[in-house]
C-alpha cells in the first residue's frame, strides 16, 4: 500500500512538472519590433510618401512599431491623420499620443500593433519652458501566447544641451519603475549608448549587448550617431536573436531599427 502511494505521488509530481514545463514553453513569445522616425511623412525628398513608409513596415512585418515625428492633421501633413493612414496601409492597429499642438493640428508619437491594444496612456515628459514638448506613448497588448507586453514609444529632446533629455529619462524611469509588465522602451532617444541619458534609463532598462545595437543610426545617408534604441526591462526574460539597422535614406533621415526578441515569462 505504501509503495502504491509513493508511486502515485511520484507520478503526480511528474505530471505537475511536465504541465509547468509545457505551460512555460507554450507562453514563450517571439516578437519583432521596430523604431521608425517618419519625419512627419515628408521623406528626405520632401515629397510626402506614406505608401513608401508603410512599404518599409510591410516588408519587415513587425508585431509592434514605435513611430516618432508623427503629425496628426497638421497643415504640413495635408491634414492627414498619419497614425490611422499608416495603420490602414499596414493593416495594423494604431494609437497616437500628442506631445504638442502644431501647425493647425497635433504632433507627437504613435504606435502600430499587429495585436489589439488592451490599455494605453500618454505620458507627458518634462521640458524647459523654451523647449519643445515631448511625450511617451505607453501601450499594452496581449499576444497570441497570452502574454501581456508593455510597449512604450518615445522621442526625447534633440537639443545639444541635455537638460531636457535627462529630465525626460528620469520621468520615464519614475513612470515605469514599478510596473509589473515586461516592457519594451523604443524610440529616438537623441543620445548615444554611453550618454548620461542612457545611463539614467539603465536603472530600469537594458540595451542589447550585441555589437549591432551600438551601430550609428543618424543621419541615414552617413550615420555618425547612435540615437535610436530598443531597450527592455527584466533582462533575463528577453533574448535578442536579430538586431538590424536599416539605413534606406528615403523614408526617413534616421536609420530604422528592427529587433527580433524572444520573451520567456
Amino acid at each position: 500500500m505504501s509503495s502504491s502511494k509513493n508511486q502515485l505521488k511520484f507520478l503526480l509530481f511528474i505530471l505537475i512538472t511536465l504541465g509547468l514545463f509545457f505551460k512555460s514553453y507554450s507562453q514563450t513569445d517571439t516578437l519583432k519590433v521596430m523604431s521608425f522616425n517618419i519625419l512627419h511623412g515628408a521623406t528626405t525628398k520632401n515629397d510626402f510618401n506614406l505608401d513608401t513608409i508603410a512599404g518599409v513596415i510591410n516588408k519587415y512585418k513587425p508585431h509592434l512599431v514605435a513611430l516618432q515625428e508623427v503629425d496628426f492633421k497638421t497643415n504640413r501633413a495635408k491634414k492627414y491623420d498619419l497614425p490611422t493612414e499608416l495603420g490602414i496601409r499596414t493593416k495594423m492597429a494604431s494609437l497616437f499620443a500628442r506631445a504638442m499642438f502644431y501647425d493647425g493640428g497635433e504632433y507627437g508619437e504613435a504606435v502600430l500593433s499587429s495585436y489589439s491594444f488592451i490599455a494605453s496612456e500618454n505620458i507627458p515628459l518634462p521640458h524647459l519652458p523654451t523647449s519643445e514638448p515631448r511625450a511617451a506613448l505607453l501601450t499594452r497588448v496581449r499576444t497570441k501566447k497570452g502574454n501581456i507586453i508593455q510597449f512604450v514609444g518615445t522621442h526625447l529632446d534633440h537639443l545639444k544641451n541635455n537638460t531636457d533629455r535627462l529630465m525626460q529619462a528620469k520621468a520615464i524611469n519614475k513612470a515605469l519603475e514599478l510596473t509589473k509588465y515586461p516592457t519594451l522602451l523604443v524610440g529616438d532617444l537623441n543620445d548615444g549608448p554611453d550618454s548620461e541619458t542612457l545611463k539614467i534609463l539603465s536603472k530600469n532598462f537594458s540595451k542589447p549587448s550585441i555589437q549591432e545595437a551600438k551601430q550609428n543610426t543618424w543621419p541615414a545617408d552617413s550615420p555618425r550617431a547612435c540615437l535610436d534604441h530598443i531597450l527592455f526591462n527584466n533582462r533575463a526574460q528577453w533574448k535578442v536573436i536579430d538586431y538590424t539597422i536599416l539605413c534606406e535614406n528615403y523614408a526617413s533621415d534616421h536609420c530604422i531599427v528592427i529587433a527580433t526578441l524572444v520573451f520567456t515569462p
